[in-house]
Parts: C-alpha cells; structure tokens; sequence
C-alpha cells in the first residue's frame, strides 16, 4: 500500500461527517468533483470501495468505517504534532498529554497539575488534559496517543505499567423529599426500587451499577441519561430520580443544590484511580516528572488521612 496522503484522508473525513461531498468541498474551498477524484484516488490505494452514495447522502462502507477511525487518529496526531513544535516555538521545553476518566478530572486531577505547574522547576512544561472513556483512554495509552493516563483502576490495564492514584467514594444522591433521604448510608441494592438518574452506557459508573444490579437479580430503571456530573444532579433537585455521583464531586453541588448525599456501603463503591503509561523508561522527563508528583501527591494525602 503506498503512503496515504493525509489531504486526502482530511477530505475523506469531512464526508463521512458532513454525509455530503458538496458541503465537505464547500467547508474545505474546493470543488465537489476534486473531492470525488480524491477519494476514488484513496479507494485505489486501500484496495476497497469506501462510500456509499445513497438518496439522503454519502455513508461509509463498513471497509470506509474502518478507515475513518484510523484517519481520524492520524489527523489527530498531525495536529498535535503542529501544537508541540509551536508550544516549543513560543519556548516550552517540554509537554505532556494526559487522557483522563471524566470522575479524575471532576475530582482531583487538575488541582494536582496545577501544583505540579507551579513549582518553579516545572515553569517550562505545558500539561494537556484530554476527557476520555476508560477504555479509549487505555487503549489511546497502549497505542502512543498519549504518554499518560489517568482513569479507574478496575479498567482492562493489562501490558501498561501503572502507580496508584487517588480513591474515592460513590454515593447516592437524593432529593430531600426522597424516600431515602432519611438514611445516612444505604446499600445499592435499597436504590434498586426507585428510578435512577444514571450517565451513559458507555462509561465506567453506568456498567458498574449495571453488574452490581445483576447480581442483585434486580433491574435497574433509568429515567433520565445525562453525559455530566452536574446534570445529573440538576434530575435529581427536579426530582426525576436518584443518582450514584462520586461523593467528592456530589458533596459541595449537592449543598448548593439542597440535596441529600448518602454514601454507597457496598464494598465496591470504593474506587481507586491509576496512573498508566506504556513504559516508565521511555517517558519523556517532562511526563516522568508528572507522573512521579501525581503519584506523591495521592500517597502524601493518604499518609496525612491514615494519621
């Protein structure tokens, strides 16, 4: 196969986005016919037929999915690539990406970087912090899209080498008016008979509640399906159900919002998080350093939680 052009896989993208040739040639100033010479020209290369034209538009073929998951990887990679030189351009030594589990970003994650950043030895290094589910993140790390993750330590973390992060608390939050509300604690089988506000199906909450309910022998009813933290907390003061939010992030929206935080006592509410990388001696010195302070930073909190 020879080189693919990353012009054209641009352009080949734009369509399987716009499902439209001439709105992806209008967004990118060429000619419609300039794109279909260029994807017939891609479609050569691959030795595959890769769209579809049909009466609402232009799909992908299932050959033309495949490619469209890899270009959209390596279109990722040229822009960061064109991001590191110009940060290094404007003077920063050295740069880390990290890909991070929405629950570590609402939670501890980025104050740690800020420590970190602000220490003087850092003052040349730029972190970047990416949102991802835990099983893009891990596979984003197994595959060099980033040095560095940060996610749930139960995630499929086998081939990376890891070091213990933080830990934290799911909880149960309800509305005052809430059957549960007059509870201090409860197990997760007791939410079981009411509605649940939950996050989506593909997150690491959603299939947690989901095998703990099958174990149960108990179905778990959602009612509302929100993609944040804070919306699924706005359900619950509208009393559309109740909610399992990590109690680090439920406590000061929960005050603010009047509601009822009552921690899970189930043993795996308990959750613990994880730095993972590829290979701790082909780090970067600027990513051993984070790792190193990020890891430090959870045993110094631990130590001071223990005494």
């Amino acid at each position: 196969m020879h080189d693919l052009d990353l012009t054209t896989l641009r352009l080949f993208v734009a369509v399987c986005e716009t499902r439209n040739i001439a709105r992806a040639a209008e967004q990118h100033h060429i000619v419609p016919s300039a794109i279909s010479k260029r994807i017939a020209q891609l479609e050569g290369v691959v030795g595959n037929r890769l769209v579809e034209r049909k009466r609402r538009g232009v799909v992908p073929t299932g050959a033309g999915e495949i490619l469209l998951e890899h270009a959209r990887a390596m279109l990722a990679g040229q822009d960061r690539v064109a991001r590191d030189m110009a940060a290094y351009g404007q003077g920063i030594k050295g740069q880390v990406r990290v890909l991070a589990s929405v629950s570590s970003i609402a939670e501890y994650l980025p104050d740690d970087i800020a420590d970190f950043l602000q220490l003087p030895a850092h003052r040349d290094i730029r972190v970047d912090i990416e949102e991802a589910l835990s099983r893009d993140l891990v596979r984003g790390v197994r595959e060099g899209l980033a040095p560095v993750g940060v996610c749930w330590d139960a995630a499929d973390l086998e081939g990376l080498q890891t070091r213990p992060y933080r830990n934290d608390q799911l909880a149960i939050v309800a509305h005052p008016a809430h059957p549960l509300a007059k509870q201090k604690r409860c197990r997760f089988e007791q939410t079981l008979d009411f509605d649940h506000v939950g996050l989506p199906a593909s997150t690491a909450v959603h299939t947690m509640l989901g095998r703990a309910a099958a174990i149960a022998g108990r179905p778990l009813s959602y009612r509302a399906v929100v993609t944040t933290f804070d919306a699924s907390l706005r359900c619950v003061r509208a009393q559309l159900g109740i909610a399992v939010v990590p109690q680090e992030v439920a406590q000061p929206m929960a005050q603010a919002y009047g509601l009822r935080v009552l921690p899970l006592t189930d043993r795996w509410a308990r959750r613990g998080f994880a730095i993972c990388f590829q290979d701790e001696r082909q780090l970067s010195p600027a990513a051993r350093l984070l790792v190193a302070h990020l890891a430090s930073q959870a045993q110094a909190r631990r130590g001071r939680k223990k005494a």
